[in-house]
């Protein structure tokens, strides 16, 4: 009888293992959120302003959680090179970096940000401007990244997009809000 147990057991454990295995390996590792919205501003203008890394203090949703965070900067800012760090006790806003990478002008500015805490990682971050009419611009506002194995496992569990994309959603309204007052 104990002897079964074991066996049944010790399958158990062998199908458990393969599982997760089965899943980190067929488990993307790319994640990908994205939002955009239509601003009754001209190209040139809304460019101009969302290339500023010290404006999303004003339009982004991570300074309105904690309008005490620490800041630093280096470099000058909507020039490639500069880099912002932040510093925050809220976990939701943490410890990182954002350095722009590159600009095409009235396009895109490409950035990249680096998580120190509350964990490490990296994404690939982006404002692209588009002229959609007569003093209007699309502005889409996301971010790139890969989860390496094991860790993208988390990504059957915790949705991405359903974490970070209301606060795009929230910091592309305020924009709109600031540039169209």
């Amino acid at each position: 009888m104990i002897k079964k147990i074991v066996l049944v057991l010790g399958a158990v454990v062998v199908l458990f293992t393969l599982a997760v295995a089965a899943a980190v390996i067929f488990t993307p590792t790319q994640c990908k959120v994205e939002r955009e919205v239509t601003i009754n501003k001209p190209r040139e203008v809304v460019f101009n302003y969302v290339k500023q890394i010290k404006a999303q203090n004003d339009w982004g949703p991570w300074f309105k959680k904690e309008p005490s965070m620490r800041q630093d900067f280096r470099g000058t800012d909507g020039e490639v090179g500069f880099v912002s760090h932040w510093k925050a006790e809220n976990p939701e806003v943490g410890e990182g970096e954002q350095e722009i990478k590159r600009i095409v002008p009235n396009e895109r500015v490409d950035t990249e940000l680096r998580f120190i805490h509350p964990f490490e990682s990296k994404a690939d971050a982006y404002l692209i401007t588009e002229a959609v009419g007569e003093g209007q611009t699309k502005v889409r506002w996301g971010f790139d990244t890969e989860m390496p194995r094991p860790m993208n496992i988390m990504l059957l569990f915790v949705s991405m997009d359903d974490m970070v994309g209301p606060d795009f959603e929230s910091g592309l309204a305020s924009l709109k809000t600031i540039l169209e007052s």
